[in-house]
């Protein structure tokens, strides 16, 4: 499915500057069968969801696969493949990219600290951060070793693996040794280390669920990716001092 997004941009700007903050509100039951009948009979292998109004008129919002969502007639015989921006007096918004960023923290905020490696700070936790990683991305190493100073500025460094060639891969069985290891901290530090650690993986480990979850929920197409508080993805590395400013610290 391709993203429309100079041909949606244009619509809806103009629509959201004579809505202004317009409601999002749920659509009565039978609007919403119509809908997502009609879109299945289309698309019988999408997962369609939530079918909510939006702001503009006679456009209705559809989650689709999890985490899309598509712009649909009320008929369910149109749609617009793209995000909607609100323009305002000084700046566009991206109310697409606020769903997604909620929709995001939710389900970062649903996840087990079990299943995570965390590295804490000593003294007060300010803040934390999400961080899908991978052991052999250079500048997954170069973030690792900011995590000390990151510790000592308050902020707490939650890692989810994400082995970048897949779960096939060396890179599979490295950073799930990590997550099976009696010391999964001082392991994924070796690993990153580039020390000789014997590759050991576990049964039951999360690797797999959390390489899933990258892919298909939060979008990672890259490591680290890191997921704010708020659910705002930042692709890459960032300086210690740059996201303790993102953070608010």
């Amino acid at each position: 499915m391709t993203f429309l997004a100079k041909p949606l941009s244009a619509l809806v700007a103009t629509a959201s500057l004579l809505l202004g903050q317009a409601a999002v509100a749920d659509v009565d039951a039978a609007t919403a069968k119509q809908i997502k009948a009609k879109l299945a009979a289309g698309n019988p292998q999408a997962n369609f969801g939530d079918v909510r109004e939006s702001p503009v008129p006679g456009l209705y919002e559809v989650d689709v696969n999890g985490g899309n969502v598509l712009f649909v007639s009320k008929d369910g015989g149109h749609f617009i493949a793209g995000d909607l921006f609100e323009v305002g007096p000084q700046k566009v918004v991206n109310l697409s990219e606020q769903r997604r960023g909620r929709h995001r923290a939710e389900v970062m905020g649903e996840q087990d600290l079990k299943d995570m490696i965390v590295f804490s700070p000593k003294g007060e936790t300010k803040a934390h951060i999400y961080v899908f990683t991978d052991v052999d991305c250079g500048y997954c190493r170069k973030l690792h070793d900011d995590v000390p100073k990151l510790n000592r500025m308050g902020i707490e460094v939650r890692y989810l693996a994400f082995p970048r060639a897949g779960l096939n891969s060396v890179g599979y069985r490295k950073i799930a040794t990590a997550w099976c290891a009696d010391d999964p901290n001082q392991t994924l530090t070796d690993l990153k280390n580039r020390k000789n650690v014997p590759l050991d993986v576990c049964k039951n480990n999360p690797v797999a669920a959390q390489y899933k979850m990258g892919n298909e929920v939060i979008d990672v197409r890259g490591t680290p990716t890191i997921v704010m508080e708020d659910g705002t993805v930042v692709p890459g590395y960032l300086p210690p001092d740059t996201l303790a400013k993102a953070l608010g610290i």
